[in-house]
């Protein structure tokens, strides 16, 4: 729901000028989808939307010009952060363990991160299956989630 939810308003967004949480809220509400104010200051937040001068003496949300790889480095940090539970391998296969409903975004934030080797996820509620290739990639890619996953907070 949630990654379903950022996709919406990334999508809105890029094809109006949204000046408010409130409008945004409208917005979502119009397309099926509710969401309180403090879910969406999270997923601004989290997206990363900042407010820029529309000329008018107003400002609408947009995405930062930053570096996309840099937005998701920082997507990858939270969602382990948040929602990644516990990992196992075997042979070219990782399985990560999430939080209840949060396996789809932790998919796709590591689909996005572009990680050498995972060449694909599969996520169910709970579960992700990581497919790995070539094998000797695996050892890396749980290095890097143990990092990901005992992060200091902050």
């Amino acid at each position: 729901m949630k990654v379903q939810r950022q996709k919406k308003i990334l999508e809105i967004i890029s094809q109006r000028q949204v000046q408010t949480q409130k409008e945004l809220a409208l917005a979502l509400q119009a397309q099926g989808l509710k969401a309180t104010q403090a879910t969406i200051s999270r997923d601004i937040k989290e997206l990363g939307l900042i407010k820029a001068p529309t000329g008018n003496n107003a400002a609408c949300y947009i995405l930062p010009e930053a570096p996309r790889s840099l937005y998701r480095e920082e997507r990858l940090k939270r969602a382990f952060k948040d929602s990644v539970v516990s990992f196992d391998y075997s042979e070219n296969l990782i399985v990560l363990k999430t939080l209840p409903g949060e396996a789809q975004g932790v998919a796709c934030a590591l689909d996005h991160a572009n990680l050498t080797g995972i060449i694909g996820t599969v996520a169910g509620d709970d579960t992700i299956l990581a497919v790995v290739k070539p094998k000797k990639y695996v050892s890396r890619l749980l290095k890097r989630f143990h990092q990901l996953i005992n992060q200091k907070p902050g």
